[in-house]
């Protein structure tokens, strides 16, 4: 697939989300509500699982299957409650000493006055703050969307991995386009120009992994990948969980200061 064709597969309502990574890989979860500030954002997903005998912390952006769903969840963008939540979670998880594990799918913090005048920037800013100075393992998965301030947020990890066919950019290519060449129909070329495929962004070392979607060409069940990807964020888990904390913290610094 073109870049372009990778961008409608990532937008795809049907593609694995936060809430089935949850069930297929925790045997108990209890999910956690509200920034103790100002309100429960619906668009975002926290709490704590039990991943075999490992305590967990899940946090992760969700998206609708429907309509209804989609206006429920915000279209998977969260407002600065949903960010300021994450950092409820992340904190929590430190003192605990569990591991952080996080899943974005979004086209972006949610974009509103009421949004602004929330703080959805302040909201975005402490959430990098918060996830740079974590010492537990953590690991980001972009599932499908990975767009701007909203995506990395929940992305300063030991490891970033992408989902084949996701994305993980800036803005959208329409707003790509819009900007450099006012014509928003110039997204496919301005997709090519982005640099936002998990291949090009494993080349460009800003991503640790690409999870597999297809096979020789074909696309694998959902059932298929979710196992594969079961067995590897346990496995990955137990890596960063074997290594000192000294270690595991200095390598992430060392990672995002070259940027």
């Amino acid at each position: 697939m073109n870049a372009y064709q990778i961008v409608q597969a990532a937008r795809d309502v049907h593609r694995i989300s936060t809430l089935e990574i949850i069930d297929a890989l925790c045997s108990e979860f209890i999910e956690l509500a509200g920034d103790r500030l100002m309100a429960e954002d619906r668009a975002m997903i926290g709490g704590v699982g039990l991943m075999d005998d490992q305590p967990i912390t899940i946090i992760g952006t969700q998206k609708g299957y429907d309509t209804q769903e989609n206006i429920m969840r915000n279209f998977g963008s969260a407002g600065p409650s949903g960010y300021r939540k994450a950092q409820r979670l992340m904190k929590q998880a430190e003192k605990f000493n569990r591991p952080i594990l996080t899943l974005i799918n979004t086209a972006g913090a949610f974009c509103s006055p009421e949004s602004e005048e929330s703080g959805i920037g302040e909201a975005i800013a402490n959430s990098l703050l918060t996830m740079s100075q974590l010492t537990v393992p953590t690991i980001a998965i972009i599932l499908g969307e990975g767009g701007s301030g909203g995506a990395i947020a929940l992305a300063v990890a030991d490891r970033i991995w992408m989902m084949e066919n996701s994305t993980y950019s800036i803005l959208s290519p329409e707003g790509f386009a819009s900007i450099l060449w006012k014509d928003a129909n110039l997204a496919p070329q301005a997709a090519e120009e982005m640099k936002l495929t998990a291949t090009e962004l494993q080349e460009l070392s800003v991503i640790d992994h690409i999870v597999p979607e297809s096979h020789q060409g074909q696309l694998l069940e959902k059932e298929e990948i979710l196992e594969d990807l079961v067995t590897s964020i346990k496995q990955e888990f137990q890596l960063l969980i074997d290594q000192s904390t000294k270690e595991r913290f200095q390598a992430k610094e060392d990672k995002f200061r070259k940027f």
